[in-house]
C-alpha cells in the first residue's frame, strides 16, 4: 500500500486546495504502464471517498491533457523578446543558493537535463528564487513555484479552458512524493481552477505581490513551514520546518545519548558482579580442595 496525496480544489466564494490523502495499491516498477497503473488505483480509491473525477496531471497520465499540463511539457513566453521555456527550467533556472546562481543557462535546455544539472545539488542551502530580477522568498513554500505555474496556465488559453471545462473534482501527480519535496504542478492546477472559480484569478496575477496576498488568505499551508530540499511531508516530522527538524533531532540525540549511556553502565556493573560471584565460587572451590588434600594427608 501507499499514500498520495488528491488536490482538490476550494469553491468560491473561497480560493485555495484542499489535499486529501489516500492509501491506495501500488504498482512497483519504473515502466510507464506500471505507473498508469497506479495511477487507476489511486484514482479508484479516491472515487470511493466521492473524489471523481481527476486528472494525473504528470507525463504518465493516460489523458492529453494531464500530459500537456506537466510542468515538463507547459511552456511559458515572455512578454517583451516572445522567448519560450517550460514551467520546470524556469523554476530550475530561478534558484539562488548560497553559493551560487541563478543558473540562468538552464532555461536553454531541456527540462530533463535542467532538473538534474548538478550545481543544483552543488551550491549549499537555497535561499531565494530569482526570476528576471524579482527575487521571491522561499516563503509560503510552493509561492513562486505556483506563481510561474498558474501564470503559464493562464498563458495557455487552450488548456486552461479545457481544463475548466472539464469540471475535475481533483488532481494529482503520481510522481509527486510529498516526503521528497514540496511543490506539486497538480496542486498549481488546483489552485489556479479554484481562482477561477472565485474570480480571483484577475486580481492574483496583476504582480507577485496581489498573488501572495491571496495565497496567504486562502491556502492551507503553514507559513511558518520551511522549505524542504527541492528533490519533493505526509507525517509530523516531516512537515517540521527545517530548523526545528535540526533542533529536534539533536534534543533526541542528546536524549538518546544518556540513556544508552546509563544502559551500558548497568551493563558493565551486572558483568563485574557476575566474574565477583564466579571469584567467590572460585575461592570457594579451592579452599574445599586444600581441606579434603590436608584431610587426606593426616590420614
Amino acid at each position: 500500500m501507499a499514500s498520495r496525496p488528491i488536490f482538490v480544489p476550494k469553491t468560491a466564494p473561497e480560493a485555495g486546495v484542499d489535499e486529501v490523502t489516500i492509501n491506495f495499491e501500488w504498482f512497483p516498477g519504473i515502466a510507464k504502464i506500471q505507473k498508469q497503473k497506479s495511477v487507476q488505483s489511486l484514482h479508484d480509491a479516491a472515487a470511493e471517498q466521492k473524489i471523481s473525477p481527476i486528472l494525473e496531471i504528470s507525463s504518465k497520465s493516460k489523458d492529453e491533457l494531464g500530459i500537456k499540463l506537466s510542468a515538463f511539457n507547459l511552456m511559458i513566453t515572455t512578454q517583451r523578446k516572445g522567448e519560450k521555456f517550460s514551467v520546470e527550467t524556469a523554476f530550475q533556472s530561478s534558484k539562488k543558493f548560497e553559493n551560487g546562481g541563478p543558473f540562468t543557462d538552464l532555461l536553454n535546455k531541456t527540462s530533463r537535463d535542467a532538473k538534474k544539472d548538478k550545481r543544483l545539488k552543488e551550491s549549499g542551502r537555497l535561499v531565494a528564487f530569482l526570476f528576471f530580477g524579482k527575487e521571491f522568498p522561499l516563503q509560503p513554500e510552493t509561492f513562486f513555484y505556483d506563481w510561474v505555474y498558474v501564470n503559464a496556465l493562464d498563458q495557455n488559453k487552450h488548456l486552461s479552458d479545457e481544463l475548466m471545462e472539464m469540471k475535475y473534482h481533483g488532481f494529482t501527480d503520481i510522481e509527486f512524493n510529498p516526503k521528497k519535496s514540496f511543490s506539486c504542478q497538480a496542486r498549481s492546477a488546483a489552485l489556479y481552477v479554484s481562482l477561477r472559480h472565485a474570480d480571483k484569478l484577475r486580481d492574483a496575477l496583476e504582480s507577485p505581490e496581489n498573488f501572495k496576498e491571496i495565497y496567504r488568505d486562502h491556502d492551507t499551508q503553514p507559513e511558518a513551514q520551511d522549505a524542504l530540499p527541492l528533490e519533493g511531508p505526509t507525517d509530523e516530522k516531516e512537515a517540521l520546518p527545517l530548523e526545528t527538524k535540526v533542533k529536534t533531532a539533536k534534543d533526541q540525540a542528546s536524549m538518546k545519548t544518556p540513556s544508552h549511556s546509563l544502559a551500558t553502565k548497568a551493563d558493565i556493573a551486572s558483568v563485574k558482579a557476575d566474574l565477583l560471584n564466579l571469584r567467590r565460587m572460585m575461592i570457594g572451590a579451592l579452599i574445599g580442595l586444600v581441606v579434603i588434600a590436608l584431610i587426606l594427608i593426616l590420614l
